[in-house]
């Protein structure tokens, strides 16, 4: 028995044995033993349309891991474009099974396999304790500052540093600040984050001040501290709902309908007496009586 399969408009027929021999993967599991409870369902002509947005020259070379366990990626043939491929068809993308030319275009890959990883223990590790602090503190958003763990921190409490870095979150890892150097890695974290459900992402190298070096005096007794800064990661996220509404209040100039004008007041007051002399209150007829 061979089945039809139509990817990008190519018809290959193959045996389905090879599939049920991998039944982790997509077309295991189509022509697996469930075969009939299967939602893929032939064509009119008894085909089977699969891999919507996949070529066929990248579906031609992965049907080799069905025959073989080896994908040989052949010139030609994206490693991005391989790696989607496989990940669709719930094949292992790793060392053992792909094998081509292009080692740093692989190599890519599994480090971004690996920073997603590493970065997911990083994040349950060292940055969420930290975003739970602010949160209970009433805070929306954070901003952590990676400092290695041979960095300290001192600040003059006289002079401190003049650019609000007292708002920033601390964090002494060199193992993390070592994972932010590069900026694939900074990438890779950004869409972890993003997966998490966090907005205004930001992940980049800034300046931060570690310890006062030197006060020189102005005129008019006014003193400059100058303070040694050092580049190093940070990290900002915001969990904040309404973060469109919450960053400007619009004061805007409405007319307003009281009275303004104490000229104006005084005269509404006098034409009050008056209405109040013409027509006095109604007497109630319980005194009447």
């Amino acid at each position: 028995e061979k089945v039809t399969l139509v990817v990008d408009g190519t018809r290959f027929a193959v045996n389905p044995q090879i599939f049920t021999a991998h039944p982790d993967t997509m077309l295991g599991r189509m022509f697996g033993p469930g075969r009939e409870y299967n939602f893929t369902r032939p064509n009119e002509k008894g085909e089977y349309e699969i891999a919507e947005g996949i070529s066929s020259a990248v579906f031609r070379t992965v049907l080799d891991y069905y025959k073989t366990g080896i994908i040989n990626c052949p010139d030609g043939i994206s490693i991005p474009d391989l790696r989607d491929t496989c990940d669709y068809l719930c094949i292992n993308f790793d060392f053992n099974t792909i094998k081509c030319q292009d080692l740093s275009a692989l190599l890519h890959e599994l480090s971004n396999d690996g920073a997603h990883k590493q970065f997911d223990g990083y994040l349950e590790e060292l940055i969420l304790p930290i975003m739970v602090d602010s949160a209970r503190k009433g805070e929306r958003e954070c901003h952590i500052v990676v400092l290695t763990d041979e960095d300290t921190v001192d600040w003059d409490e006289d002079h401190p540093p003049p650019m609000g870095e007292e708002y920033s979150q601390i964090l002494y890892s060199s193992k993390l600040y070592r994972f932010f150097k590069y900026i694939e890695n900074r990438d890779v974290a950004k869409a972890v984050l993003k997966e998490r459900g966090l907005k205004n992402i930001r992940i980049g190298i800034e300046g931060y001040p570690t310890c006062k070096e030197k006060v020189k005096r102005r005129p008019g007794g006014r003193s400059e501290v100058i303070y040694n800064y050092v580049q190093r990661p940070f990290i900002q996220m915001s969990w904040e709902k309404e973060e469109g509404k919450s960053r400007h209040v619009d004061f805007q100039c409405v007319r307003s309908k009281s009275l303004t004008n104490l000229v104006t007041v005084g005269d509404d007051v006098s034409e009050d007496h008056e209405v109040i002399m013409h027509h006095p209150p109604q007497v109630d007829e319980l005194d009447r009586l």
